[in-house]
């Protein structure tokens, strides 16, 4: 008997455990760090040719916006970087990127704007 109770309480604590870590991460605050951290890799392997990846660093190309201007401009939203990464353009490579790589790439974008 006292050795079901002590599964019983067992399995309550873990699966406690298991929900308060998944609530932890619901807030999305951890979670978009570590985006923006992963962003900021992919940048690295495949925007910063061409484009200034962090403020006041040079790019490759005059004609590819830095980053920070990016993320300073009027309208730009997590949504839409999404769109433009996901959509052919004429002076970009057409790169094949998945829905969390965009996620990732747009969370480092916006973590550059700078508070007004």
């Amino acid at each position: 008997m006292f050795r079901s109770i002590r599964v019983d309480i067992s399995l309550a604590i873990l699966i406690t455990a298991f929900f308060l870590v998944h609530v932890h991460n619901a807030d999305g605050s951890k979670l978009a760090a570590d985006s923006a951290l992963e962003g900021r890799r992919l940048a690295e392997a495949w925007c910063k040719p061409c484009h200034a990846i962090e403020p006041n660093m040079a790019g490759m190309s005059d004609q590819a916006p830095g980053f920070a201007a990016i993320a300073n401009r009027h309208g730009t939203t997590a949504l839409s970087l999404k769109v433009f990464l996901k959509t052919s353009h004429r002076n970009m490579p057409n790169l094949v990127i998945a829905p969390e790589q965009a996620d990732a790439l747009a969370n480092f974008i916006l973590s550059l704007k700078t508070q007004d």
